[in-house]
Protein backbone atom coordinates (compact mmCIF):
# COMPACT_ATOMS: atom_id res chain seq x y z
CA UNK A 1 0.00 0.00 0.00
CA UNK A 2 1.36 2.95 -1.14
CA UNK A 3 -0.79 5.96 -1.93
CA UNK A 4 -4.28 7.26 -1.49
CA UNK A 5 -5.54 5.33 -4.80
CA UNK A 6 -4.78 2.08 -2.78
CA UNK A 7 -6.67 2.50 0.43
CA UNK A 8 -10.09 3.31 -1.67
CA UNK A 9 -9.07 0.08 -3.78
CA UNK A 10 -8.67 -1.57 -0.29
CA UNK A 11 -11.90 -0.02 0.53
CA UNK A 12 -13.81 -1.16 -2.56
CA UNK A 13 -13.14 -4.73 -2.26
CA UNK A 14 -14.89 -4.40 1.19
CA UNK A 15 -17.99 -2.85 -0.57
CA UNK A 16 -16.83 0.67 1.19
CA UNK A 17 -17.26 3.88 -1.34
CA UNK A 18 -16.62 7.02 0.29
CA UNK A 19 -17.43 10.68 -1.17
CA UNK A 20 -19.07 13.12 0.54
CA UNK A 21 -17.82 16.12 -0.97
CA UNK A 22 -15.96 17.38 2.47
CA UNK A 23 -11.80 16.02 1.89
CA UNK A 24 -10.94 15.82 5.46
CA UNK A 25 -14.19 14.45 5.90
CA UNK A 26 -13.77 11.90 3.24
CA UNK A 27 -10.38 10.80 4.97
CA UNK A 28 -11.82 10.66 9.13
CA UNK A 29 -14.52 8.53 7.22
CA UNK A 30 -11.74 6.06 5.80
CA UNK A 31 -10.07 6.20 9.01
CA UNK A 32 -12.99 5.23 10.81
CA UNK A 33 -13.23 2.18 8.53
CA UNK A 34 -9.91 1.10 8.49
CA UNK A 35 -10.10 0.74 11.99
CA UNK A 36 -13.00 -1.55 11.79
CA UNK A 37 -11.07 -3.61 8.97
CA UNK A 38 -8.69 -4.02 11.12
CA UNK A 39 -10.44 -4.81 14.23
CA UNK A 40 -12.45 -7.66 12.14
CA UNK A 41 -9.17 -9.33 11.57
CA UNK A 42 -9.26 -8.34 7.48
CA UNK A 43 -6.14 -6.33 7.67
CA UNK A 44 -2.54 -7.09 8.55
CA UNK A 45 -0.69 -4.77 11.42
CA UNK A 46 1.49 -3.80 8.30
CA UNK A 47 -1.64 -2.63 6.17
CA UNK A 48 -3.05 -1.27 9.20
CA UNK A 49 -0.29 0.97 9.97
CA UNK A 50 0.40 2.04 6.28
CA UNK A 51 -2.85 3.05 5.26
CA UNK A 52 -3.34 5.03 8.70
CA UNK A 53 0.23 7.01 7.56
CA UNK A 54 -1.14 7.62 4.21
CA UNK A 55 -4.48 9.04 5.71
CA UNK A 56 -2.68 11.45 8.11
CA UNK A 57 0.12 12.78 4.96
CA UNK A 58 -2.89 13.30 2.80
CA UNK A 59 -4.57 15.34 5.98
CA UNK A 60 -1.24 16.85 6.45
CA UNK A 61 -1.57 18.32 2.64
CA UNK A 62 -4.95 19.01 2.76
CA UNK A 63 -4.62 21.72 5.87
CA UNK A 64 -1.20 22.83 4.33
CA UNK A 65 -2.92 23.93 1.37
CA UNK A 66 -5.64 25.58 2.62
CA UNK A 67 -3.27 27.39 4.66
CA UNK A 68 -1.40 28.18 1.79
CA UNK A 69 -4.21 29.76 -0.07
CA UNK A 70 -5.61 32.17 2.53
Amino acid sequence: MQSMLDIIELLKRYGIYIYTRDRIGDLYLMEDEIKELYKANFLDLKDYQMAMLILRQEERKIKEAKTNQL
